[in-house]
């Protein structure tokens, strides 16, 4: 047939002509409700269900309650409102001190763990986004199938009316009730469409929970640097007192000798030897505390650096007569109260805890929601593997799915409920962990300052003892009053001496506390690196790669 006749055949039949146009026409309009069911789509995609979160704004006094109370004594050390040094340490004017620092933070052992919290942390937040992208995946296999049609012939009694039929007939149905091979490569993909934002805001909340491991790090750096700062100051209080009571052991054996050389001239009484053997005898049992505290202050140094006990004595042990406890200094910044929120890790980490739980109410709102993937499959199958790389034994299927849910046995609102109440709960810890900031900050300069006033008193305590032994002794030697006056004005300069060495100890240590309390020292050190960490050997040693 020439094309002229066939279309002349066409147009002699109108019914068709109309059909034909009609179905073409039905083109456009049949894609106008697949383009709208895209844009929706698209729409939805936009669309993230829960509270967008919003950073907290402390409530803080304009300064801290305890400044208005510093007495302005020149000899003071002041605290300024100016911002605090985060390298506060370098303060204390000790090289070894930086030193000492500067190696914990890069050995500490308990801060590598936190430096790893924070690679699973952030690991956690690629899985939580990997949820919204699509999954592709690919498998093979081999299997060797009894369908069970020969049950199904003999209950239609196929097999015999296929006997009657021809040999051949019956030949063709013996070989379909045989075990087959059956061979297949397929390729799956998947992909859930984020359209109330339950993937957006689960990310979100893997990333603030990526900021409690960064600040759970940088306090733990704060205190890393405290305890190192705390540990330095006690051992040089410590080996002050020791060699101060070496000093004053020197000087009641001399007492003794010189006593009991009196003695045995016939010019002081036996009491006078044995007090005098007896304020001996106490001094020798206070060096023995001494020297422990020493111990175990190089002993726990070297825990903090990631050593070994034992490892810092010799660097730690200074010679005799050189041992110089860290003046402070003579001003300490301590900014103003807004700005600790933004300085503590602990505050930090508060916040980051609310802006978790504010996401995880979009989580929650977003499950309440149906849920769309687009699924598909290819793949080739066919009894002979041979036969896979053909064209005609490939298989496909695709298209949209839609899960609604319907009755959950109030789960899904209550796991609302619940997360609503977790963000009313972190937002009361926030504001928790601003309140106790302030009281270890207040109570910092509190201690500060009364500690101060103590050395003051007890600095002026000692000149009045040391003139009273001074007198005291002249007055001996002189036979104006006896050998218990010298013993007891001894007695009272040794104890004076050891209360000014422990109250100036104990003064740095509360600038060192107080310093922890504003939070400063983790700013030098903000860029995390983060060591892969392989485990080997029958003890399962760790080591970085």
């Amino acid at each position: 047939m020439s094309p002229l006749t066939e279309m002349h055949v066409f147009s002699s039949n109108p019914s068709r002509t109309q059909a034909r146009q009609r179905h073409a026409g039905a083109g456009p309009q049949r894609r106008l409700p697949v383009l709208a069911v895209a844009l929706a789509a698209l729409w939805l995609a936009g669309c993230t269900v829960g509270p967008d979160y919003v950073a907290p704004t402390p409530t803080t006094p304009e300064t801290y309650h305890d400044l208005a109370r510093t007495t302005g004594n020149v000899n003071d050390s002041s605290p300024v409102a100016s911002e605090p040094d985060p390298a506060w340490w370098r303060n204390f004017n000790d090289p070894l001190l930086d030193t000492l620092v500067e190696r914990a933070i890069a050995g500490n052992l308990s801060l590598q763990q936190a430096v790893l919290r924070i690679a699973e942390s952030r690991e956690q937040v690629t899985q939580s986004g990997a949820a919204g992208l699509p999954t592709v995946s690919a498998g093979a296999r081999a299997t060797r199938q009894q369908l069970g049609l020969q049950g199904i012939l003999d209950s239609q009694h196929i097999g015999e009316r296929a006997e009657a039929l021809s040999p051949e007939a019956n030949g063709v149905l013996g070989q379909l009730t045989q075990p087959v091979n059956l061979y297949q490569v397929n390729f799956d993909a998947s992909w859930e469409l984020d359209l109330f934002g339950k993937v957006r805001r689960s990310v979100e909340a893997a990333q603030a929970a990526q900021q409690q491991s960064i600040e759970d790090r940088n306090d733990g750096l704060v205190s890393l640097e405290a305890e190192v700062a705390r540990a330095y100051l006690q051992l040089r209080g410590a080996q002050a007192i020791a060699q101060l009571l070496a000093t004053q052991i020197r000087l009641s054996e001399d007492t003794v000798a010189l006593t009991r050389n009196r003695q045995q001239n016939g010019l002081a009484p036996q009491s006078d030897v044995e007090n005098a053997s007896a304020q001996l005898a106490g001094l020798r049992a206070q060096l023995p505390s001494y020297e422990a505290q020493t111990r175990q202050a190089m002993n726990g140094l070297a825990v903090l650096l990631g050593q070994a006990p034992g490892t810092l004595d010799a660097e730690l042990a200074l010679p005799a007569g050189q041992v110089v406890l860290p003046a402070v200094p003579p001003a300490v910044p301590v900014g103003i109260p807004a700005a600790l929120a933004r300085r503590r890790p602990d505050i930090r980490r508060a916040e980051a805890t609310l802006h978790q739980a504010t996401a995880s109410i979009g989580v929650s709102i977003a499950q309440l929601f149906p849920s769309l993937s687009l699924t598909g499959q290819f793949g080739m199958r066919n009894s002979q593997a041979s036969y896979l790389t053909r064209w005609a034994s490939h298989f496909y299927s695709f298209g949209p799915s839609v899960s609604l849910p319907i009755f959950q046995g109030g789960r899904l609102v209550s796991n609302v409920r619940l997360s609503r109440a977790q963000q009313a709960e972190a937002v009361l810890g926030y504001r928790q962990a601003v309140l106790d900031a302030l009281r270890e900050v207040e109570n910092g300069l509190v201690a500060y300052r009364t500690d101060q006033d103590r050395v003051r008193a007890l600095d002026a305590s000692l000149a009045a003892q040391q003139n009273n032994f001074d007198l005291a002794s002249e007055s001996y030697r002189k036979g104006l009053v006896s050998f218990i006056n010298v013993i007891d004005a001894q007695r009272q300069l040794t104890d004076t001496q050891q209360q000014v060495a422990n109250a100036r100890v104990q003064l740095s240590t509360d600038l060192v506390s107080l310093y922890k309390a504003l939070g400063g020292g983790w700013q030098p050190y903000q860029d995390v690196t983060l060591p892969q960490y392989k485990v080997f050997g029958p003890a399962g040693q760790v080591t970085p790669q």
